[in-house]
């Protein structure tokens, strides 16, 4: 299953982002993870490494391996429009994603779980598939027998982030996607032309 199952702030601090969400010890130590803390000698580095690091980013961001992401980089660069952009696009459509966009989860992971253990339908039918591709029109909801589930109760009630690409019927418990997301409209602080450069070697 494809999924990151490590030390989540480590990584974030790797980045230094955010891309778990909120973290403390990020904020507490805003430098790379290491033993010898922040007064490790850390050389420039190189243009590979700074595209590496920028499609591991990525990978970590949507919680997708590697032979996925490569797959997902050869459908969006087959795309017309801009790779980079194809990329992104096609990793927000995933349903995972979708479900945590959409506020049902306040996290990817906890998307993903949702999505794997039947509770989410796409157009009225249950999907356990978190790489299903979400395409406009589709209406992603809350399986009935799931509503009542405290976690997605608590989730929707905290959430307060609205996306230009999703309507979300709060009754209904579901949302449609009514167009795809441009690169202005992705929050994410991924630098998509460096993955497109590293993948062109």
């Amino acid at each position: 299953m494809a999924r990151y199952r490590g030390p989540k702030s480590r990584i974030a601090r790797r980045f230094r982002d955010p891309i778990f969400g909120p973290d403390k010890a990020l904020e507490r130590r805003s430098y790379g993870p290491g033993q010898h803390g922040p007064n490790k000698r850390r050389g420039k580095q190189s243009e590979y490494a700074i595209q590496l690091g920028e499609k591991q980013k990525a990978k970590y961001t949507y919680g997708i391996l590697e032979r996925q992401f490569a797959n997902l980089f050869d459908k969006a660069s087959r795309m017309k429009g801009i790779t980079g952009e194809n990329l992104l696009q096609l990793c927000e459509s995933r349903l995972d994603n979708t479900v945590f966009r959409l506020g049902i989860s306040p996290t990817r992971r906890g998307a993903r779980q949702l999505v794997a253990h039947k509770h989410i339908t796409v157009n009225g039918e249950v999907v356990n598939i978190p790489s299903f591709h979400v395409k406009v029109g589709d209406v992603v909801g809350v399986r009935e027998k799931s509503k009542s589930l405290e976690a997605v109760t608590n989730s929707l009630a905290s959430n307060t982030n609205t996306f230009d690409w999703l309507d979300w019927n709060p009754s209904a418990m579901e949302g449609k996607m009514v167009a795809v997301p441009s690169r202005e409209m992705i929050p994410e602080n991924i630098k998509e032309q460096l993955i497109v450069e590293l993948y062109s070697k």
